[in-house]
């Protein structure tokens, strides 16, 4: 049995970490709200690009952009966005798994694929496993801003239109709620599911649909990529939230659960004590 000095020494240590997985708790809360409300004002921004897209694309016939059609796929790329770093509970093992386990029953080997990592974690965990990544970004602020996945999204949407890629997905970790993240997969080109486009239906535009689509496109395929990172980095904070929470939680309980094992063994102590004394002063008499 573990002596008094043992268990005092747990339960302080227990505490300091306590106090700390608290206070980080605090820290991602307040990350949390601010990432949650930029993902919520650029939704706005998504749904009107959308509604313009689908209006130009679906209002005119004869168009025959490559980023609206379907063709045969030869090489699929997969966006694939983590966090830098652990301490998020399963945030990142959902996504990695997901993708990992679509890619082996898809492919067969390595050329058929490619992966475009945006986080330290997906980098690593694919680049350790043999597999192709192309494209990677680590070191994102908390808080991105469009400029600091431009050059990366950019590049993919220039790796479809080449050729590079005749399919890319993204996989991220959609935000439902502080307690509900849900691990989402997204055909982000081809273009084919843009949606209506009843409420610009009957718009003109100039010039051309041919060219504003040329313009267009690659921005909306650009905003799709921007959007589920402002979107994975509310359920990255918000697991983490959850994550110290919960080790809060924990650190208590084994607070608790110490504290009476030191009760128990200072009762045992005083309880010895007092019998020897006892016995003792019987063997005087």
């Amino acid at each position: 049995m573990a002596s008094l000095r043992d268990i005092k020494s747990r339960i302080n240590s227990t505490q300091k970490t306590s106090q700390i997985t608290k206070a980080m708790e605090m820290v991602y809360s307040a990350k949390w709200n601010k990432s949650v409300l930029n993902a919520k004002s650029f939704v706005p921004y998504m749904e009107k690009i959308q509604e313009v897209t689908a209006s130009v694309a679906n209002g005119s016939k004869g168009i025959a952009h490559p980023m609206l059609q379907a063709r045969s796929v030869k090489k699929t790329g997969y966006i694939v966005m983590t966090s830098d770093r652990g301490l998020a509970g399963a945030y990142n093992s959902n996504v990695l798994r997901r993708v990992f386990q679509t890619i082996q029953q898809k492919h067969q080997s390595n050329d058929e694929f490619a992966i475009i990592a945006i986080g330290r974690m997906a980098r690593d965990f694919f680049a350790k496993r043999g597999m192709n990544v192309v494209l990677d970004i680590v070191g994102m602020s908390d808080t991105p801003t469009f400029s600091d996945i431009k050059d990366i999204a950019s590049a993919t949407v220039g790796m479809y239109a080449d050729g590079t890629f005749d399919e890319v997905h993204i996989y991220y970790t959609h935000y439902v709620s502080a307690i509900s993240q849900v691990v989402t997969e997204k055909q982000l080109l081809p273009l084919t599911d843009i949606g209506p486009s009843s409420k610009l239906a009957s718009y003109e535009f100039e010039p051309s649909a041919e060219e504003i689509l040329e313009v267009l496109l690659p921005q909306y395929a650009e905003s799709l990529i921007f959007g589920a990172l402002l979107d994975s980095k509310a359920s990255e904070h918000a697991a983490r939230m959850t994550a110290m929470r919960n080790a809060t939680d924990n650190a208590k309980e084994l607070i608790r659960s110490y504290s009476l094992m030191y009760n128990r063994a200072r009762q045992a102590a005083i309880t010895q004590e007092i019998t020897e004394i006892v016995g003792g002063a019987a063997a005087l008499e």
